[in-house]
């Protein structure tokens, strides 16, 4: 077949209705720090920050009126939030270093490792790599882990408002000076209807952009700004369920091979959750050379495996859910995460180690020293720092000068982390599995020292995709469930007549071609597009901001308040 190139058909970002130069209202909520995005990096950098603001209470410090604000898209905390989750405990020590582990949201320690490769029936045994030993660390629930987290920040002062997505940045002189959020209550047309409420601004000094994989505020501020990376970001999906089962397994198992083609980089992860509780799901690189790549599919598929059914059998599927996964590494972080006014941390920054199947620990570790670095900048210590771009430019907002600490700590601090040792491990897959297996191997026994160098990549939209994996038999187990039954089990209840969120066509007014349609139908884990004969038909009330198109096809941009899923164990 003809190569399909998915970037040919992918609109630009919208940037013009990202980045708004305006000033905010005059009725704005004043704010000194606004942190978007209330995940894990979000909270606990507003956490970090509220206890120096404690701190210089008690001593009379700068920090001691500090106004903090966390604004989140969800209707709660923790629902729009989905991770396997096996947790490195590391930044709840550094946010909580009297709290006995028992008192933190974790469901209990790792009691043993498993590494399977799989045939369509059988499954070898394979010795555990070291960055995937667990020895220490915990099996969680990102929801209860965020929603914890939101209750420790509201208790130091943090003002914690959920169901305002950020619509825009506000900039007035090339410095970042706060949000807009979304209005809601839009018909379908864009036009007020029942329930409306306008659009509010957030003024503030600095604004930490902790919006997640595919954050579209940071895209276009990276891209305004003209940032790059050494490589750049590239992604993977992971479908995520939820099961009560009568006996979860004894360890955590993670399987490679089957159903995956060898030029599909990915694989499983089975965690036992307690409360007769399992987590399973499959993540699957975005790059992967396919017209009908569909991660759900192969989910199902993959629990007809005798292996997975007998774990299966008998329990009840309870929750669905998907979300894209950065899996560049350290060449795909973006050279500079600091600017006038403006810190991006967490997934939003691609910090996810691959190799070792981790990330929440960093995108905490990621707010702790945005709020170590937003410390110094406000303080009479930090003021000092950097003078260089004279007094404080545009009033109120801090200088990117004295935000550049940031930069520097974050990048020290991976410096020595498995995050830099395993560097190029991801990129050494794109020689296919036994190739990429040998050089991962070499990388691991020098400590990331092989090859010498970076492996260079492109954006998953840019590679062809020239091959079909056939998965129409997917559903025919006991065990399969279609995506609008997955939907239903994501918790989503947005609106049938919100406003389309979704950019689709790279120039306004062109038809989407029937094979891009295709891809597009596959790869949306919640059935939001469908190819309808030759023509796509889009069902945006569907989304559950998984952003997997955002990376090769329709941009996605923020819609009103609490819409998407609503996850609660995930």
């Amino acid at each position: 077949m003809k190569p399909l190139i998915p970037a040919s058909a992918q609109p630009p970002l919208p940037r013009g209705r990202l980045i708004v130069e305006e000033d905010p209202d005059p009725e704005a909520v004043p704010l000194d720090v606004l942190f978007v995005g209330g995940g894990p990096a979000g909270l606990a950098g507003a956490i970090r920050l509220a206890q120096l603001a404690a701190r210089d209470r008690a001593e009379g410090g700068p920090l001691a009126d500090l106004e903090i604000g966390v604004l989140e898209k969800s209707g709660e905390l923790g629902e729009h939030c989905l991770s396997g989750a096996v947790v490195n405990p590391e930044a709840f020590h550094t946010l909580f270093p009297d709290l006995d582990e028992t008192e933190l949201p974790l469901r209990g320690r790792v009691a043993g490792d498993r590494v399977l490769l799989l045939t369509e029936r059988g499954r070898i045994r394979l010795p555990t790599p070291p960055s995937m030993r667990n020895h220490g660390h915990h099996v969680a629930s990102i929801c209860e882990v965020v929603r914890w987290l939101g209750g420790q920040a509201e208790e130091l002062g943090v003002n914690v408002f959920t169901g305002f997505p950020a619509d825009a940045l506000l900039v007035r002189g090339g410095q970042v000076v706060g949000v807009r959020t979304t209005p809601a209550g839009l018909d379908r047309e864009g036009n007020p209807a029942g329930g409306y409420m306008p659009a509010t601004d957030l003024s503030a000094r600095v604004t930490v952009l902790a919006e997640g994989t595919r954050g579209p505020l940071s895209q276009a501020w990276l891209e305004r700004e003209g940032v790059g990376s050494a490589n750049p970001q590239i992604f993977a999906l992971g479908v995520k369920e939820l099961w009560e089962v009568a006996q979860p397994p004894d360890a955590v198992t993670h399987t490679m091979g089957w159903p995956l083609p060898r030029d599909a980089f990915g694989g499983s992860f089975i965690y036992p959750m307690g409360e007769n509780l399992v987590s399973l799901g499959l993540v699957v690189g975005l790059d992967a050379p396919y017209v009908d790549l569909d991660v759900h599919a192969l989910l199902q598929r993959f629990k007809q495996h005798p292996f997975v059914r007998e774990i299966l059998d008998g329990g009840e599927l309870v929750e669905w859910g998907a979300k894209t996964i950065p899996e560049g590494g350290y060449h795909a972080i973006p050279d500079r995460l600091s600017g006038d006014g403006l810190l991006i941390a967490g997934d939003a920054a691609g910090l996810v180690d691959v190799a070792s199947l981790k990330g929440i620990h960093y995108a905490m570790r990621s707010g702790v020293l945005a709020a170590d670095a937003i410390g110094r900048a406000l303080s009479d210590r930090g003021a000092g720092m950097d003078q260089s771009d004279g007094a404080d430019g545009v009033e109120g907002a801090v200088p990117g000068g004295r935000l550049a600490s940031y930069d520097a700590a974050l990048r020290e601090s991976l410096i020595q982390d498995p995050l830099y040792r395993n560097r190029n491990q991801r990129l050494a897959f794109k020689s296919g599995f036994f190739a990429g297996g040998v050089r991962a191997g070499l990388m691991q026994v020098t400590g990331g020292t092989f090859p010498g160098g970076r492996i260079p990549s492109e954006p998953d939209a840019a590679g062809p995709r020239r091959k079909r994996l056939g998965l129409e038999s997917a559903y025919d187990g006991e065990h399969a469930v279609a995506k609008v039954d997955a939907v239903f089990r994501s918790g989503n209840a947005t609106r049938d007549d919100v406003p389309s969120h979704l950019v689709v066509g790279a120039v306004a007014g062109t038809e989407v071609s029937p094979v891009m349609a295709e891809l597009y139908a596959s790869l949306c884990p919640a059935g939001v597009y469908e190819r309808d004969g030759d023509r796509l038909v889009v069902n945006a009330p569907n989304c559950i901001d998984c952003k997997a198109t955002d990376v090769l096809g329709p941009r996605w941009t923020p819609r009103e308040g609490g819409s998407g899923p609503a996850y609660k164990r995930m």
